[in-house]
C-alpha cells in the first residue's frame, strides 16, 4: 500500500483526500464540518456567561482539531494510508500538532500554514510536492 493523505483544514471545516500514487490527482474522500466555528462570539455563548472574549471559540476549535486528529488515528489504524501531508490555517495547524499521535506525527511527511480549506483540490494540490 502506497496511499497518501491530505488534508486540508480551518476550525470550520477539514477535507481529507487521497493520493494513490506518487503523482497521482487528490480525490476528496471525506469532509468533517465544524458549523459552530462561522458563529460569532455572542451566538456561543450567553450573556451571563464569564471568561475571556474568545475563550469559546479557542476551546471550541481544539476540540475539533482533537476530532480531526481521531479521525486520522482511525484511518492510520485501519491502514487507510501511510503517509500524512496537513495544510492548514497557522493556527489551527499549531491545535492540529498538540493532538497529533506519535504515530501520526511519524506518518507527516509535509505541513503547509496555509488556509486552503475552501479553495479547489487544484489549489490545494499545487502547494504539496510534486511525488507525494
Amino acid at each position: 500500500m502506497n496511499k497518501t493523505w491530505v488534508v486540508a483544514a480551518d476550525t470550520s471545516r477539514a477535507r481529507i483526500f487521497v493520493s494513490d500514487k506518487p503523482v497521482s490527482d487528490l480525490l476528496e474522500i471525506q469532509t468533517l464540518s465544524h458549523p459552530e466555528a462561522r458563529l460569532h462570539e455572542g451566538d456561543l455563548i450567553s450573556d451571563t456567561s464569564e471568561g475571556e472574549p474568545d475563550e469559546h471559540k479557542h476551546s471550541d476549535a481544539d476540540r475539533f482539531a482533537a476530532h480531526v486528529c481521531a479521525t486520522l488515528e482511525a484511518g492510520r489504524k485501519s491502514g487507510e494510508f501511510n503517509r500524512l501531508y496537513l495544510v492548514a490555517a497557522p493556527n489551527f495547524l499549531g491545535k492540529l500538532r498538540k493532538h497529533q499521535s506519535n504515530a501520526i506525527k511519524q506518518l507527516l511527511a509535509g505541513e503547509v500554514d496555509k488556509n486552503l480549506a475552501a479553495h479547489s483540490v487544484e489549489d490545494i494540490r499545487k502547494q504539496l510536492p510534486d511525488y507525494l
